[in-house]
């Protein structure tokens, strides 16, 4: 079966008990217990197990091809339950260009709690090696990286953690399953903020992992009953109807996307474009033999003469908000609202300046989305031509 059917045939596709086409949310703290049964029931209390929610992590495991899937109150507990893997003074291998909520996690667990993080270049796989310590314990990637788009090769990475017997976890976000799957590459852990492509309606937030083995699913469904940082039932039938809708989704997106790209290099006021569709983009070749697709988010800089402000204050259509991966086009300011929480030298040293916009791209019409970036960035009368794009699934 194709993956775009999967999305919607798969173990939420009917209710075993009714044939409802649509997965019942079921609003319930707890469940009655026969007396006369020695074991106790697969459903208990909704901390440790509720049907809604189960059916979305069977569903997201099923996708990345995973043992068990996990879901979470947000992207960033779904982090933060990775990372309870992990002791005082062991090492992890990062991105340094990491999301700035994720390193704003590991700044305060090194702080705390002893935790050791080296910041490696994932593009230079072949000098990751010369990081890896005697106590390295992990390496955790982001590709494309958030917000410079940079790729790292999965194949690369997961061999070097299999060699070093080092658990190899990627954020897989940007992409979704629809797109690459980590774990198909050798990865053993993958985690989504579900808030974006898998949600994809900006009306919910999740965080989803899934575990290639099933030592590894143990350990953090443990984390996930202990800590408590659970996706209530409704949020997490607001994903699943997500998921069914994926496919098509992202296809528009990435297609809308690719054009946007290629207007926006061309564009007087534009700097640098980032996008790993664009056949300059260091990464192009690789991202085109680990993932399906481009995908749908880009980030490109400004030149001096114009300001963030005046730019943004005149889109028409696309929203200037943070997250992404909703059928709206949203474009934010990462200097100021997902890296916010860095200091500007290190902002700097990931490639975040001041000047900085990403885009994520939604589904409206293309010719509709070239026209507002166009008019937001030129002071001249609107002149917008069509420029064809074609988005192929190798």
């Amino acid at each position: 079966m194709k993956l775009s059917t999967r999305l919607i045939h798969n173990s939420a596709a009917l209710d075993a008990t009714t044939g409802a086409a649509s997965t019942p949310v079921y609003r319930a703290s707890t469940f009655h217990q026969p007396a006369q049964e020695s074991h106790p029931p697969a459903f208990v209390y909704s901390r440790t197990k509720n049907p809604t929610r189960s059916l979305l992590e069977e569903t997201v495991a099923d996708l990345e091809g995973g043992v068990q899937g996990f879901a979470f109150a947000s992207g960033m507990a779904a982090i933060a339950a990775v990372l309870t893997l992990f002791s005082s003074g062991d090492h992890i291998i990062v991105p340094h260009d990491l999301y700035g909520g994720t390193y704003q996690i590991l700044s305060d667990l090194t702080r705390r709690m002893g935790l050791e993080v080296s910041y490696a270049d994932m593009t230079q796989t072949a000098s990751l090696g010369n990081c890896i310590r005697p106590n390295t314990k992990a390496i955790y990637v982001e590709t494309p990286s958030n917000p410079t788009l940079q790729i790292t090769d999965l194949k690369a990475v997961a061999h070097l953690g299999q060699q070093h017997h080092l658990v190899t976890i990627a954020d897989n976000t940007f992409m979704s399953p629809y797109l690459q799957r980590p774990l198909m590459e050798g990865f053993d852990i993958v985690l989504h903020s579900a808030t974006k492509f898998l949600g994809g309606h900006s009306d919910v937030i999740a965080g989803l992992v899934v575990a290639r083995t099933s030592e590894l699913a143990k350990l953090i469904g443990q984390s996930q009953v202990v800590y408590g940082g659970i996706l209530s039932p409704d949020d997490s039938w607001l994903v699943l109807r997500g998921i069914k809708t994926l496919g098509v989704r992202l296809d528009r997106a990435q297609e809308n996307a690719l054009a946007l790209a290629q207007a926006l290099k061309q564009h007087d006021g534009v700097n640098r474009v980032y996008f790993p569709g664009l056949p300059e983009h260091p990464g192009y070749a690789l991202h085109k033999a680990q993932a399906d697709g481009p995908g749908a988010v880009l980030s490109f800089e400004l030149k001096p003469h114009l300001t963030v402000r005046e730019v943004v204050s005149r889109l028409r259509y696309a929203i200037y908000a943070v997250s992404l991966g909703g059928v709206e086009t949203i474009v934010s300011h990462p200097a100021t609202m997902s890296h916010a929480g860095l200091d500007a030298k290190t902002r700097q040293s990931m490639g975040v300046t001041d000047q900085l916009l990403r885009v994520s791209v939604g589904i409206e019409a293309i010719d509709d989305l070239l026209d507002d970036f166009h008019q937001a960035l030129s002071a001249t009368p609107l002149l917008t031509a069509r420029i064809g794009s074609t988005v192929l699934k190798d």
